[in-house]
């Protein structure tokens, strides 16, 4: 058939597509374009309508600074509506307990100027010690605490400073603005935005345990083969499941329920790293072992696994999301059911708790999916308490340390220099200083995109103040022209794409411009303004390069100690009551290693949370086995972090349960002690540190 009847048959518009190949294409990119486009653009409008309608309502109430409620409207805006919310309540919070401090503070000092800057400085240096150890949301409230105090003390502090005692009354105005901007933001969001993100976060859960499930059955099917990919596999399910607790936090934001019931959404996530656990444990078994017993293990627990649930394993995400419930009571049947089973060799015993282990993660992550999709079947266990952790101190100590130091250099300047906007200026350099520091070795970089968006702000801030708005009479025509700038640079926030400038420039052109009922153009006042909030996050930024965070190498290195030195105490100091305590601080460890650790460093880090768990259930069967000496030995070894020594002494230990009669009990042990061998096998290098002195 010749091209031009193809063509004819094919129809004139198939003509076109075949004669111009590029239109297809183009469309394409363009349906793809505007797919991306779209979403932030509405975000965009979104935050337009929140700050109007917020500065119309201080406008009608008459609010001295009215502006505050604006910014507030445009901070807590977030491209996804749980994310707003939960930031909206947090902002609330840390408003309320600094606008409490600062009413505190300057009771306690009246007109006192050192001792009351003194105590702002260490109020700065606490809240940034707090935001550090705190995560998500949660920081975010403390460093708010922080620089609420700096903001009402701005506005209480004469031109040398000292508290002119005004600082209640500054309190319940800037506590009401902001309270105004956050209700403001909310009802606009919540009318526009039905929400997603508990949906989104129990796709999520389920893509990972589906995963999971699939390739760990393949494991056991395949008898081990293939380790290297598994291993590169499981490494990247560790970052993602890493990558899950910001996804939670803003799924709290949707649903109270969810807020009520967080200790099932923790457990779902930490289910994953217990069953990536688990998987690890029996590829590197599996991986061992001769081929023969391999394969005939295998088959053996694969016996043990219902038909349905070698099915479901091998399903995809949707069906899990079908019937959480039914799943669970899939894989929880089969967990009881190998930890049940007889074994004959310590490598099969090992291979059924290992496995046990595995499918327990996975229904624990199924329980935080049926709670998601509020199956009816599903029956919410009793809150329980759950300990918090700090991964490591350090980090914190040095922020706070910084926090402190660049506020009380802040105010020494201010005082010698008598510069009139110097209070705005200790302000801003309290929110850059305390704001960011979590953000750790990103920190120089997001405050110095916050000053070039702040810079652009200000540009645009006169523009409109002085070129646009004294043209102008009615609300309608200021919403449009302040919407020619926050509708563009809300959209490029959503869009992600430089972040911190346009986080900064919503942020900080409402302060900026500082609309008001009656208009003030006063230029010299704009311009010291603008310069203060300057000159305050210049001095911030340059405050990480002279006291700079840890780096991501140091804190891995840290966080990988630190465990190591947990293992040690677990090793030789008194048994924990609760297994799962020594689980917690070990993935809360796992899950504040740096994105720039290395996929062995992760898997180090799971290595250490096996044989940890492994070492809670040797140490409670060993006096039963009258073997606590030969165990103690071995373990105060493990703690020096002698490998070689440990090894030599589980080796005989092993030997000793072998040659003995105790039954399965002792078959119990010899998989333990065979989970513990392999691990430092495999990780000789992490465990093996005290080898060489």
């Amino acid at each position: 058939m010749s091209e031009a009847r193809r063509l004819g048959q094919a129809g004139p518009h198939a003509s076109v597509a075949a004669a111009r190949p590029g239109v297809a294409g183009a469309a394409g990119r363009a349906a793809d374009a505007l797919q991306t486009l779209g979403p932030a653009l509405l975000f965009g409008l979104r935050l337009w309508a929140s700050v109007c309608l917020a500065l119309f309502v201080t406008f009608w109430l008459e609010l001295d600074n009215g502006y505050w409620a604006g910014t507030s409207a445009a901070i807590v805006c977030q491209p996804n509506l749980g994310a707003s919310l939960r930031k909206g309540w947090f902002r609330m919070v840390g408003t309320l307990i600094g606008a409490v401090a600062i009413v505190e503070l300057t009771a306690l000092f009246p007109q006192d100027r050192g001792p009351f800057l003194v105590g702002l400085a260490l109020w700065g240096g606490a809240c940034a010690f707090v935001a550090t150890i705190l995560k998500n949301f949660s920081a975010y409230a403390a460093a708010l605490a922080g620089y609420t105090a700096a903001i009402i003390a701005n506005d209480q502090l004469g031109a040398t400073g000292g508290p002119n005692g005004d600082a209640f009354m500054l309190a319940i105005n800037r506590v009401s603005e902001i309270g105004i901007g956050i209700v403001c933001a909310g009802i606009v969001l919540a009318g526009t935005d039905f929400g997603g993100g508990t949906r989104r976060l129990a796709v999520q859960f389920a893509a990972l345990a589906a995963n999971i499930a699939n390739l760990f059955t393949r494991t056991l099917s395949n008898a081990g083969a293939g380790y290297v990919e598994t291993q590169s596999v499981r490494r990247e399910f560790t970052r993602r499941a890493i990558a899950l607790d910001p996804v939670i936090d803003e799924a709290f934001g949707e649903s109270s329920s969810l807020r009520y019931n967080s200790a099932v959404l923790k457990s779902a996530a930490d289910g994953l790293f217990e069953a990536l656990s688990g998987w690890r444990g029996v590829a590197a078994l599996l991986l061992r072992l001769p081929e023969s017993q391999a394969r005939q293990d295998s088959a053996a627990v694969l016996r043990r696994l219902p038909q349905d649930l070698q099915s479901v394993s091998v399903s995809g995400p949707a069906a899990w999301m079908d019937e959480p419930v039914r799943l669970r009571q899939y894989f929880e049947a089969a967990a009881s059911s190998l930890i049940a089973m007889a074994a004959g060799t310590p490598s099969l015993r090992l291979l059924a708790d290992q496995t046990a282990r595995t499918l327990t993660g996975i229904w624990k992550t199924l329980n935080g999916i049926a709670l998601l999709k509020g199956d009816p079947d599903f029956r919410t266990p009793p809150p329980g308490i759950r300990r918090f952790y700090v991964p490591d101190w350090l980090p914190a100590l040095v922020n706070g340390t910084r926090a402190f130091a660049v506020i009380g250099s802040m105010a020494i300047l201010w005082i010698v220099t008598e510069w009139p906007s110097g209070a705005l200026a200790m302000t801003f350099a309290a929110i850059a200083v305390i704001l960011f520091a979590p953000r750790a070795d990103q920190a120089y970089a997001i405050v110095m995109g916050f000053i070039a968006g702040t810079t652009i702000a200000a540009i645009l801030a006169a523009i409109v103040a002085f070129a646009v708005l004294p043209g102008l009479e009615t609300f309608p025509a200021f919403a449009i022209a302040i919407g020619a700038v926050l509708v563009p640079s809300g959209t490029l926030m959503a869009l992600q794409w430089q972040p911190a400038v346009f986080l900064a420039l919503t942020a900080n052109f409402c302060p900026l411009l500082a609309p008001a009922n009656v208009e003030s153009y006063d230029t010299v006042q704009f311009y010291n303004s603008a310069m203060a909030i300057i000159v305050g996050t210049s001095i911030a930024a340059l405050s990480y390069r002279v006291l700079p965070p840890l780096s991501a190498a140091l804190r891995t290195r840290r966080l990988l100690a630190l465990t190591l030195r947990s293992l040690g105490r677990l090793a030789t100091g008194p048994i924990p009551r609760a297994s799962d305590s020594w689980e917690i601080r070990t993935t809360v460890r796992l899950a504040a290693l740096p994105d720039e650790a290395t996929a062995l460093q992760r898997a180090h880090m799971v290595a250490a949370l096996s044989v940890g768990c492994e070492l809670i259930k040797l140490r409670r069967i060993a006096p039963e086995l009258d073997r606590v000496s030969e165990l103690d030995a071995a373990l105060a070894a493990l703690a020096r972090q002698e490998r070689a020594n440990a090894l030599a002494h589980l080796a005989r230990l092993d030997r000793t349960l072998a040659s003995g009669s105790g039954g399965p009990l002792s078959l119990q042990a010899r998989s333990h002690i065979l989970a513990i061998t392999e691990a430092l096998t495999q990780h000789a290098e992490f465990f093996g540190a005290g080898d060489s002195r």
